[in-house]
């Protein structure tokens, strides 16, 4: 273990100075590469002594000559600086091509349909050392489950973050309908009257019916006729191919659903407010090579991939 009291006597500019002087044997040559007068260089060695208690460097002619106490050191001071110089110096830029390792990212289901595929493919291309590994993730672990190093980030509709956690807007994510037209006889655009008449299919971790649509109709004195709430966005197709139903589901899913499965999109009859999607990680991360590496990354996989299902949605690239 240091010895604080020790440490706390030496200045490190101080060793700095001794292990130039060591080389170069000459207070002229010396005081050049420190960038110091000579004057400086001279009070500095006097400051060393006074620390070492030992002569260090006796004057012989026009040069230097080390004492024994100065040549037994100097070997040990030398592999200190040197450690200290690779400690400070600035790390090398990350190379997503060499590098091989995990990337994970923490998402819900109906982000990981509309964007692992896209990410592990470009991965594929850019690092093809490395693994994705997607984590099943909800905004209410969100923050917890990143502290535990669960995942590098997640990607959802988050809470206000700790101050030890950074929240950078990706996107706005509206709502859509999404339906089998040939069982509910209906095409769009919706209308009002035929959304509320017709049976609704929402979805819920929780297994809570009600959100925010519920209180947009609320608003307008109308209540909607909710038949069934499944955990996962996944067992939607199969349920509204099997009964006619509408869900109202984030638009970057609808889309693939409706591509997948050859369902039917539709604008809600009414105004819905779109949720700002969110990637939350680490502040400790920020200005990490590899992490910001994959946080832009993720965010160009965002826009292309919103770009080509032909969403709507408002993409920030502040992330």
């Amino acid at each position: 273990m240091m010895n604080d009291a020790i440490l706390r006597k030496i200045d490190l500019n101080l060793l700095l100075a001794f292990s130039v002087l060591m080389q170069e044997r000459n207070v002229s040559r010396a005081a050049e590469r420190l960038l110091l007068g000579q004057p400086g260089l001279s009070a500095a060695l006097k400051r060393l002594r006074e620390s070492l208690d030992d002569e260090l460097f006796v004057r012989v002619g026009r040069g230097l000559q080390p004492t024994p106490r100065a040549l037994a050191i100097a070997p040990t001071i030398e592999d200190a600086l040197s450690g200290i110089e690779r400690a400070i110096r600035p790390p090398t830029a990350f190379d997503p091509a060499s590098w091989q390792g995990e990337f994970r990212i923490g998402m819900c289901d109906n982000l990981e349909s509309a964007f692992f595929g896209p990410l592990v493919a470009r991965l594929r291309e850019l690092s093809p050392g490395s693994r994705l590994v997607g984590v099943a993730s909800d905004k209410r672990d969100a923050a917890r489950m990143l502290d535990e190093g669960a995942y590098d980030f997640s990607v959802s509709v988050h809470d206000d973050p700790a101050s030890w956690h950074i929240r950078a807007p990706l996107f706005n994510q509206s709502s859509i309908c999404v339906f089998d037209p040939a069982r509910v006889g209906l095409k769009a655009p919706l209308k009002l009257e035929d959304f509320v008449r017709t049976p609704h299919v929402t979805v819920s971790f929780e297994g809570n019916s009600a959100n925010n649509l519920d209180v947009a109709l609320g608003r307008v004195g109308l209540r909607r006729q909710i038949v069934a709430t499944v955990p996962r966005f996944s067992a939607l197709p199969t349920a509204l191919r099997a009964m006619p139903a509408i869900a109202t589901i984030p638009e970057s899913i609808a889309r693939c659903m409706a591509q997948l499965h050859g369902l039917a999109i539709s604008v809600p009859p009414l105004e819905l407010p779109a949720e700002p999607v969110t990637m939350l990680y680490r502040r400790v991360d920020r200005a990490d090579g590899r992490s910001m590496w994959f946080r832009r990354l993720f965010v160009d996989i965002v826009v292309a991939a919103l770009k080509a299902s032909g969403c709507t949605s408002t993409v920030s690239q502040a992330a």
